[in-house]
């Protein structure tokens, strides 16, 4: 391209350009790219321009060649498709009326910062550097899937509007992402896709609004891979967010973030693997919350957090925060929409012994037979109940020997009151009502005292009473001593 053929602006930018130095077309009465439709040709640059500049311009000896460019309206296809281009590229409060065609290519450097953009088409973009999109307003889908940024990726209060019916909002799914991503405040209308997806970095969603509706994805990060944190700190939800599969090394923080998806499952972290995981100082997530199968080092969960219906089955943690009475995380248990799932139960009971409350740990065992018992059919209920009743299934040793005591205290006086006739009369020893009454309620040890005497009438009915009573204790207490000499 010759410079005769160029406009001032573009004629401008072209001289810049083998120096690196800056060119803004900005004014002080400027109200941004959002009325760059407006601007007219002594701030408009031709995407053709932009292009041969970048592949074929002259370069001074001495000086290091860059795109430096703010307040430009762009007009045409910005296309680079599979271009490698050495140099930096800085776009910033730029109009582009053209979707930018970046497939395939390769950069070293790219700003767009607050720049307003019908779109961007960038799968499998290679940057050396910074890929640098803070502020932008995006009226159309990005799609950066598969994407290699060596450095990290800034979408920082970046705005993406509605994508086409079936398309995500952001595609960043099988991204690689050297430094992390930086994106608090993001506001999205649609899916946020992060499929597959790596960072050496962090992933920092604080404060994003992502709005994909009821029913919808509104981030999808199954199987990503993240070897620092993922921050959703105050972000607002709608829609549901997919973590199936996800490797996060560090922290998975919800902390203050409103997740709703009525009618659904607001928050699937299935089958993940992570270091912690914060759900605190938040409303309950509207519906459901899926942690089956999940891996983690800490959970952070503050039971004001903990939604009506919960996914536990066979989730692993290794601690759980904020030390909070049994009582308060059993709820969690409850409201598990598989019912009654004896693993979740098991973990608690762990995570409590961890920290030395065994009056806690022994609640929650004593809550998981009670739930268990009514799983069972009629006879099975039964049982438990007077497991229940005598010794708390086997938690509440001293109720066995209050009711042991009770039944001592009954027969003694009974028998006392009426010594029951002795069968051999030369043979029988004195009448004891108290040993009697022990050998009656104890199946195992003999006093010699109920083999020598028959009761009749009703103290024979109240003999086979405590015999019966006696070996249903006995039974319990067994149990009781089986479970804690177990569990030791």
């Amino acid at each position: 391209m010759q410079i005769d053929d160029m406009t001032p602006a573009e004629e401008r930018v072209w001289r810049a350009f083998p120096r690196g130095a800056d060119v803004d077309f900005r004014t002080p009465s400027d109200e941004g790219p959002a009325r760059g439709a407006d601007w007219g040709p002594e701030r408009s640059i031709r995407a053709g321009v932009l292009r041969a500049l970048l592949l074929s311009a002259p370069q001074e000896d001495g000086e290091t060649a860059a795109l430096r460019v703010a307040g430009a309206r762009i007009t045409g296809v910005l296309d680079l498709k599979y271009a490698e281009v050495d140099h930096a590229v800085r776009l910033s409060d730029c109009r582009f009326e053209e979707v930018p065609v970046l497939y395939g290519a390769r950069l070293r450097q790219l700003n767009l910062r607050d720049s307003v953009l019908p779109g961007l088409d960038a799968a499998t973009l290679r940057v050396d550097g910074v890929l640098r999109m803070s502020a932008c307003r995006f009226e159309g889908p990005v799609r950066l899937g598969g994407a290699q940024i060596a450095g990290a990726l800034f979408l920082d209060r970046a705005d993406i509007g509605e994508p086409p019916a079936g398309q995500p909002a952001l595609q960043l799914n099988q991204v690689t992402v050297g430094d992390g991503v930086s994106a608090p405040g993001l506001r999205t209308r649609g899916e946020v896709r992060l499929t597959g997806a790596s960072t050496a970095g962090t992933i920092d969603l604080g404060g994003a609004r992502l709005d994909a509706g009821a029913g919808e994805p509104a981030l999808d990060a199954v199987t990503l891979t993240v070897e620092g944190d993922v921050l959703l700190r105050d972000a607002d939800v709608r829609g549901w967010i997919g973590l199936r599969g996800a490797r996060i090394a560090g922290r998975l923080d919800l902390s203050r973030a409103r997740l709703a998806n009525p009618g659904g499952t607001a928050l699937r972290a299935s089958s993940c693997t992570v270091g912690e995981l914060w759900l605190r100082q938040s409303p309950p997530m509207s519906d459901a919350l899926n942690l089956r199968r999940a891996q983690l080092d800490v959970l952070f969960l503050e039971t004001e957090s903990v939604p009506d219906e919960v996914l536990l089955d066979s989730l692993v943690y290794t601690s759980l925060t904020p030390h909070e009475p049994a009582e308060q995380r059993l709820v969690m248990l409850e409201r598990d929409r598989e019912g009654y799932v004896p693993h979740a139960y098991e973990q608690l009971t762990a995570a409590y012994r961890r920290i030395g409350d065994d009056d806690a740990a022994r609640l929650v065992q004593l809550a998981k037979q009670r739930r268990r018992r009514g799983t069972l059919p009629w006879y099975g209920r039964l049982w438990g109940h007077v497991q229940d009743a005598t010794v708390g299934y086997g938690f509440r040793p001293l109720r066995a020997a209050g009711w042991l005591v009770s039944l001592l205290l009954i027969g003694s006086l009974a028998y006392a009151v009426h010594h029951p006739e002795p069968l051999k009369p030369a043979e029988a020893p004195q009448f004891n009502p108290v040993f009697y009454t022990l050998d009656l309620l104890l199946p195992v040890i003999s006093f010699g005292q109920e083999g020598a005497f028959a009761p009749t009438g009703g103290y024979q009915w109240l003999s086979y009473a405590l015999v019966l009573t006696g070996w249903i204790l006995a039974t319990t207490v067994v149990t009781g001593i089986t479970r804690t000499v177990s569990r030791q």
